[in-house]
């Protein structure tokens, strides 16, 4: 499923970002993979919901805007409590269907 899904949020990414080319689809697959780690680590499993897309990407924008500012490699505060609510909306209600 992993594989499934960088592809299309690598685009994703790039699009939110506004990036054009590929010059730097190594660094947000790097920081694409780590944000799923970050969730996986925090309790979500991996998902194919836009509340996941939207965690990944949130992650994925902040450390790639940020990434010259961060020195221990932690996410801001502010960040953080945005991505605190989204945590525990897809720890728990994760399995429902969005399509509705």
């Amino acid at each position: 499923m992993a594989e499934q899904l960088l592809e299309p949020l690598l685009e994703h990414v790039k699009q939110y970002l506004r990036i054009d080319g590929d010059h730097d689809d190594n660094m947000l697959g790097l920081l694409i993979d780590s944000a799923k780690e970050y969730l996986s680590n925090a309790g979500v499993k991996e998902q194919d919901s836009t509340l996941y897309r939207l965690a990944v990407t949130m992650l994925v924008t902040h450390w790639y805007e940020h990434r010259e500012q961060s020195i221990d490699g932690r996410t801001s505060r502010v960040i953080e409590m945005g991505l605190q609510t989204i945590i525990l909306q897809l720890r728990v209600g994760g399995n429902h269907d969005e399509s509705g």
